[in-house]
């Protein structure tokens, strides 16, 4: 019975979908080095989309909003425990 499903699948109308795959496909010419990259850099650029100066200056303004935040957050933390170590240990 192991042979006759052997002879089953290796018979020609019963190819494996890659097998056929493998056959359609025309060898590739890869281009090598350097103009490669750059070809393929130029083209990963045009689907860039860019912000406008105005969505920059935006989202600058929020970085800078969030960085003093953060700046004043910690420095009250860290006045706090500052405050906190001095009564604890003193």
């Amino acid at each position: 019975m192991a042979k006759d499903l052997d002879t089953k699948k290796n018979s020609p109308g019963n190819e494996d979908k890659a097998d056929k795959k493998s056959k359609d496909k025309k060898p590739v010419k890869k281009k090598k080095g350097i103009v490669k990259y750059f070809k393929d850099a130029r083209a990963e650029f045009k689907k860039v989309v860019w912000p406008t100066p105005k969505e920059t200056t935006r989202n600058t303004i929020v970085v800078l909003v969030m960085c003093l935040l953060s700046a004043v957050v910690i420095f009250g933390l860290d006045s706090l425990f500052g405050l906190l170590n001095k009564i604890a240990f003193h």
